[in-house]
Parts: C-alpha cells; structure tokens; sequence
C-alpha cells in the first residue's frame, strides 16, 4: 500500500471493517436464529433486547470523532478509526429496514432491504477503492472548455442520467452509475419499470410501452431479482418469517354509553 495515498488508505481500511463486521453479525444473528446453545446470544439487559444498530451508532460515532480529531501525521489511528466507522456502517446497514419501517422486520421479506443497502454499499465503495471517480466521466482534456466549467457540465449531466434512473425504479443502475456514469446512462435510455414512478407518470394504462415494460419484467428482471435473493440468503440467511402486524400508535377513546330513552318518550330521529 506504499503508493496509495492516505485517503485510500483510509478507505480501504472503512471497506474492510464493513465487509468484515457484516460477514461476523450475520454469522452471529444466524446462530442464534438456530439456537446454537454455546453461541453468547442476543444482549438483553433487564429484558430489553438491544439490537446491533446500537452498537453500530456508537462505533460510528467514536470511528468519526477520532478520525476529526487525532491529527493528520497520526497514520495509524487514523486509519484504525477509518476500520471502525466501516464496522459501525455495517452494523447500522444490515439493520436499516428495521430503521426505515420502525419494527423489527429482520427475517421478513423487508428485512431483505437491508441486504440490499450492505451490498450496494460494499460496491460503491469498491469502485472508489478501484479508481472511479463520482459524477467524472474523464472528458476534460477532450473538451475546448475551462476545466472547472467542463467539469461542473459533465457532472450535471451524469447526475441527470442516474436520476432519471433512478426515478424509472433502477435503484442499482442509478447510485452505481454515479461512479460509472455509463451505467445510468443506460438505466436512463432504456424502459422504466412497471411499477416505478417514471412508468406511472409516462406511460398510459394499455400502452404500448407499459405492456412492453411488464413483458420484460416478468421474463427478465424477475429471474435477476430471485437469483439476486438466492445469492444474498446464501450469505445473510433466509428471510423467510411471516411479518408482525403493526401495532397501533393511537389509542381509540372510549365512546360514551348511549342514553337510554326513558319509557313513553318519543324516540329521536
């Protein structure tokens, strides 16, 4: 690592504490989801179930404080706070359903949206560690324009491309393209899908394109999305547990008694 610079030091190290954190707490909630008798368990303080995102805030409250104050010749404690805001990141992600839908969908199907956040995570940082560059497709010597207005261009335009993606449900396509601005330009050009808001707002009920969209995302993007899950569950257990239902946060008040007619009184309309 002698010819990286500190910055990617710092960011190999962060991508190391989240990818090792989020393979140990899924070991982890995986053992005790099969009640391995020697495995420590959940931490219940007076019966209170503290779960991982807890930890993952504090390590990334620490990982971060460290890393703004120890100074910039401090190499290793820099990089060590690097490692534990990755740890704290993964700690928080692979509970960030449970934070979105605030209750404890861990092995439901939502719960799957947490995979979802680590792996898209550990890829954006991957490519930054392997060279791109957000929102830079490398044109500027290419273009007869000042650098910083041809670069603030190129930027509006890959950032139009990835939210244009974005909005037609290519969640991936979209926040990869940021750093591989090809990608959301493809996501950008092609069909939205179905359901996403780009498809509502564009394509008619019975149009041509709508039924093109639903073609393609039954014969295309369902076989992805089910080899996608098979892939994760391999990795993070299955999410297979019907979800609870949502408890409700406001009390109905009590009605008062109705008023019992007294005998002989005309009764009210």
């Amino acid at each position: 690592m002698g010819h990286w610079d500190p910055g990617h030091e710092r960011l190999l190290w962060f991508f190391l504490g989240l990818v090792i954190a989020f393979v140990l707490i899924r070991i982890s909630v995986r053992m005790i989801r099969a009640k391995v008798r020697w495995w420590p368990g959940n931490v219940t303080p007076g019966g209170t179930h503290i779960h991982h995102v807890v930890f993952g805030v504090v390590a990334m409250m620490l990982g971060g404080v460290i890393g703004l104050a120890v100074p910039d010749d401090s190499g290793d404690w820099r990089l060590w706070s690097a490692g534990l805001f990755g740890v704290g990141t993964a700690l928080v992600l692979d509970e960030f359903a449970l934070i979105l839908h605030l209750r404890d969908v861990y092995w439901t199907q939502a719960g799957r949206l947490s995979v979802d956040a680590v792996f898209l995570a550990v890829g954006l940082t991957g490519l930054l560690l392997l060279g791109a560059k957000p929102l830079d497709y490398g044109l500027l010597p290419d273009l007869n324009l000042p650098a910083h207005v041809a670069g603030a261009l190129i930027a509006l335009v890959d950032l139009a491309f990835a939210v244009v993606a974005l909005l037609k449900g290519k969640i991936w396509t979209g926040l990869l393209g940021l750093l591989l601005p090809p990608l959301a330009e493809i996501g950008a050009l092609r069909l939205a899908r179905p359901n996403s808001p780009w498809a509502r707002w564009r394509y008619r009920a019975g149009s041509r394109k709508l039924s093109v969209a639903i073609r393609r995302e039954a014969r295309y993007r369902q076989p992805l999305i089910l080899l996608k899950i098979r892939c994760q569950e391999f990795i993070s257990g299955r999410h297979d547990l019907p979800e609870a239902p949502q408890e409700r946060l406001i009390q109905v008040v009590d009605q008062p008694e109705p008023v019992q007619e007294k005998a002989g009184a005309p009764a009210r309309g």
